[in-house]
């Protein structure tokens, strides 16, 4: 299920991801007296390890309180509540991306270097993968992101409506290509059977319910007549090395697009 971005109070929200405006309130700051027991860093990233360890669904305001040793009511006092924490908490997450790459090599080779990265950001933080990119959190690191590829990009020399498609494409790309290793690592613990066992049990059951498979579906079996080429062994589940090999060849498909439209 989607979870949208956005739900809290837009200018608490905005003047918290951007650190803007008055420090929240319970801060001490730079104001004389004991300083408090809690940061608004130190609640967002128990909430994101609450996240990773637990998925979205064991989020809240008294989880993340619990991993901090405090109550929830102590969490308001930086943080108006849930909807706000997830906006910053996705940014800060985004913050672990470069911020420039090397162009030595030319502009494709950075750009394939910012899918991966962005790709191996989602599936070290499989919950960002929930969040709707409907309504983006508009803050200091998304917007880092983007304008990092925007950098990479630019370097095609492709107009401004060409490169915003690009630059959806290869979002909405690499997003729905991280979701698919995602499920595939999660596969085999949430049913107990494995990938090749999942295939083979069915492969061998098509053959006996649907003996006109090869007359219904040509297409499928042209395809399938000639195996794919052997390739090394690749660590991860079975399902995960073909989406990682599905992800760079379409990526390659992709830049061949942008190569071709300059």
């Amino acid at each position: 299920m989607a979870v949208f971005a956005g739900q809290g109070d837009a200018r608490r929200s905005m003047a918290l991801l951007w650190r803007a405006g008055a420090v929240p309130a319970g801060d001490a700051g730079g104001r004389p007296g004991p300083k408090p027991a809690l940061t608004l860093d130190m609640i967002v990233g128990a909430a994101i390890a609450v996240a990773d360890e637990h998925g979205m669904a064991a989020l809240s305001m008294r989880a993340v309180g619990e991993r901090l040793g405090r109550t929830a009511m102590a969490l308001y006092t930086y943080v108006p509540g849930k909807g706000e924490l997830l906006d910053l908490m996705y940014d800060q997450v985004l913050a672990e991306l470069p911020t420039g790459y090397d162009l030595g090599a030319g502009w494709r080779a950075a750009v394939s270097a910012w899918a991966r990265d962005l790709c191996e950001l989602y599936l070290r933080h499989p919950w960002m993968l929930q969040v709707s990119q409907v309504r983006p959190v508009l803050g200091p690191n998304e917007y880092a992101m983007l304008d990092t590829l925007l950098s990479l990009l630019r370097v095609t020399g492709l107009d401004r409506e060409p490169l915003r498609s690009l630059v959806g494409t290869l979002f909405h790309f690499v997003r729905g290509s991280a979701a698919t290793i995602a499920e595939s690592r999660q596969a085999e613990a949430a049913t107990g059977v494995g990938d090749r066992e999942w295939w083979l049990d069915r492969a061998g059951s098509l053959q006996e319910v649907a003996p006109d498979f090869a007359d219904r579906f040509p297409q499928v079996v042209w395809l399938d007549s000639v195996p794919p080429p052997p390739r090394p062994a690749e660590p991860g589940p079975y399902l995960e090395q073909a989406a990682r090999r599905t992800f760079q060849a379409g990526l390659d498909l992709i830049l061949d697009g942008a190569e071709a439209a300059r």
